[in-house]
């Protein structure tokens, strides 16, 4: 089997080379030029201020919309001045808007840097924060009657500290990712050798936009054309019509469900507790297409054995007690998460994390005695010119920004155990990172493990809520680990990512200032000038009010009700022997993989991607041949999403203009 970029041994499932994006090892060039700079300029000051209003209004993003549409900007003109973009400027170009794309996305309050800040001044004045408004410290938040939150301004004393907070957070975030993170892709890259199979997708499209600069467009460029026009048809009805009859109708017009088609309801009579339905959504069959099969095929059999198989029997014995008849799929997945799967997740990931540091324990010593004979399985050399720095730098950046979010910490809550932010940022953050790097580079996804953070807060005793608000150093970098891949299967200098940072820290942080200030200052936020606020942010407060106010009475807290330490113990046991039960019959690791990670996912979107890879292994592979479909299939699903992310970018440009025509008097 093959993924772009590197060849997987059959046998072991570990790439045994680190050829670039055609097979050859790459050439490395500067990608960080005054393009990409006019680029992060031009995301941040004429495109982000509709991400967030869109954002404010209708809770979407159009993040990936805006990546693809600058880069195809971008590049038509630079080929019609004849200057065409080179395929590092183009990825770094990609990776600058989507850096700064970032700060748009809506979570459960705001999009990040100053988006933060919104949420906390709309929760210290909200009724569902009630007496707890009082405790917020004013390092987080000016109190509910200070002027500054009446003038709805950044410009007042009472921001300085929560500002000069929000800037260190930053510096030392990307301080503490660009250490640690190199650190994780030198461990499961060039040690452990590991496929990073979604790494090609962003590659591919680089890739495809640099070739369709040239006279003779290759094979990619028309591949990535094909992936773009079904993603242009396929987004005109699962996107585009429900979004612009959203704007025009009371309810929108959905031919295809959003996000699936829920059957849990359907089945629950035959199968109670069972999480059945499909996603309709084709993408999850185009990743089914790039994904190892292995991985998929132990992903869909474990979702399908726990949340079809499995519910019904627990919830037959009494072991989901708040699961009830009536509930959705999304109800019903929460209801048994907290009752069963969570406790067997964090059990598992524990063991995964156990076999992953044996393993590379295990490659080291490997590849220490058959360095002469140059044996597969060793660390792979560094490439020549890729821009590597010392290792002993990256740790330095990490420990330096590690020590600063606890010195930080520390400080503004000063009374809250110390040795526990110590070991979240010295012990379990790089022991998270390695786990999530791993899977990453096995799976295309990482790991989370939840509640540690809430876990850690109950359990030390401290009764400040302080606590809550304080930065603890709790960071998994392992996802980065893919980033630094990319970067080296498009050929760019490591050094091209750095000089990136430096430029979008400061435009990151200016622009975020800006536009947010404007919307605070044009209405409160949330008002019905942006309805998505109104309606959803009151809903996120009670959240984050029922964790403070569980907090008073830990003795009832549900919290270390759904922890059950002998399910925990028992699922971490039992994925240690399984792990070494499949080794000692030689199966490949990767089953084992995406065994693990499919316990909690959702049949459906299992189904479909293993729908995707059934055709791929079994039918496009053995029309297309091995190599070449490997190669098609990334290419393919990068220009899919490039097609879906223009047809909904535009369909939300229609609905913002019908919205706004609607309010006018004539």
């Amino acid at each position: 089997m093959s993924v772009e970029g590197s060849t997987i041994d059959s046998k072991k499932n570990t790439p045994i080379d680190h050829a670039g994006n055609d097979g050859q090892p790459p050439q490395f060039e500067e990608g960080f030029t005054g393009k990409a700079v006019i680029g992060g300029l031009f995301i941040a000051f004429i495109m982000l201020p509709g991400a967030l209003y869109l954002g404010l209004v209708a809770g979407q993003s159009m993040g990936g919309a805006a990546q693809w549409v600058t880069i195809v900007l971008f590049a038509e003109i630079a080929k019609r001045s004849f200057i065409p973009l080179k395929k590092q400027e183009i990825y770094i170009l990609f990776y600058v808007t989507g850096g700064l794309m970032a700060v748009a996305s809506t979570g459960g309050g705001a999009g990040g840097a100053f988006g933060g800040m919104i949420w906390n001044q709309y929760f210290v004045q909200a009724p569902q924060a009630g007496e707890i408004a009082k405790m917020i410290p004013h390092w987080v938040v000016p109190p509910a009657d200070s002027v500054a939150l009446a003038k709805r301004t950044f410009f007042d004393q009472a921001w300085n500290i929560p500002i000069a907070l929000l800037i260190a957070g930053e510096v030392l975030g990307r301080m503490n990712w660009l250490g640690m993170g190199y650190l994780m892709f030198r461990m499961t890259s060039d040690i452990e050798r590991l496929p990073f199979p979604m790494a090609p997708v962003a590659v591919a499209g680089a890739t495809a936009l640099t070739e369709a600069q040239s006279k003779e467009e290759s094979w990619r460029w028309q591949i990535f054309s094909i992936g773009t026009m079904m993603g242009l048809i396929f987004g005109t009805i699962y996107l585009a019509i429900p979004i612009f009859t959203g704007a025009v109708l009371s309810k929108p017009l959905m031919l295809i469900p959003i996000p699936f088609i829920d059957l849990t309801k359907n089945t629950e009579n035959i199968l109670p507790a069972a999480l059945t339905g499909i996603s309709g959504d084709i993408t999850n069959i185009l990743i089914g297409f790039v994904l190892p099969y292995q991985i998929v095929a132990g992903m869909f059999a474990s979702s399908i054995l726990a949340q079809v198989v499995t519910n019904p029997i627990l919830q037959k014995n009494g072991l989901l007690p708040t699961w009830r008849y009536g509930m959705g799929t999304i109800e019903s997945q929460l209801s048994t998460n907290l009752d069963f799967w969570m406790s067997v997740g964090i059990g598992v990931q524990v063991s995964i994390a156990l076999i992953g540091i044996y393993s590379i324990i295990k490659l080291s010593i490997i590849s220490k005695k058959d360095a002469k004979n140059k044996r597969v399985g060793g660390p792979a050399p560094i490439p020549k010119g890729r821009g590597d720095y010392p290792v002993i730098v990256a740790f330095g950046l990490w420990f330096a920004a590690t020590v600063g979010s606890i010195m930080i910490c520390h400080t503004l809550v000063p009374k809250f155990p110390v040795y526990i932010l110590v070991l979240f940022g010295l012990l379990y953050s790089p022991i998270i990172s390695y786990v999530s790097a791993r899977m990453t580079g096995l799976t295309g996804s990482g790991v989370a493990i939840p509640f540690v953070r809430e876990a850690a807060i109950f359990k030390s005793g401290y009764k400040g809520f302080d606590i809550w608000f304080a930065p603890i150093p709790i960071n998994d970098v392992g996802p980065i680990a893919q980033r630094f891949r990319e970067v080296e299967l498009t050929g760019t200098k490591f050094t091209s990512i750095i000089k990136a940072e430096l430029f979008m820290l400061p435009v990151l942080l200016i622009a975020s200032f800006m536009w947010w200030s404007f919307f605070w200052r044009s209405d409160p936020i949330p008002s019905p000038q942006f309805t998505y606020a109104q309606k959803f942010w009151p809903v996120n407060a009670t959240i984050q009010s029922m964790w403070l106010t569980a907090y008073r009475d830990r003795e009832n807290s549900f919290l270390f009700k759904v922890l059950k330490p002998n399910v925990i113990i028992g699922s971490g046991i039992g994925s240690i022997i399984s792990f070494m039960i499949l080794s000692a019959f030689k199966v490949p690791a990767l089953y084992f993989y995406g065994f693990a990670g499919g316990i909690g996912a959702l049949p459906h979107t299992t189904v479909p991607t293993f729908i995707g890879a059934v055709a791929g292994r079994f039918y496009f592979a053995k029309r297309f041949g091995v190599e070449k479909w490997a190669s098609y299939a990334p290419v393919l699903l990068a220009g899919f999403s490039c097609g879906m992310g223009l047809i909904g970018m535009s369909a939300i440009a229609l609905s913002m203009i019908s919205k706004s025509v609607s309010y006018l008097p004539y």
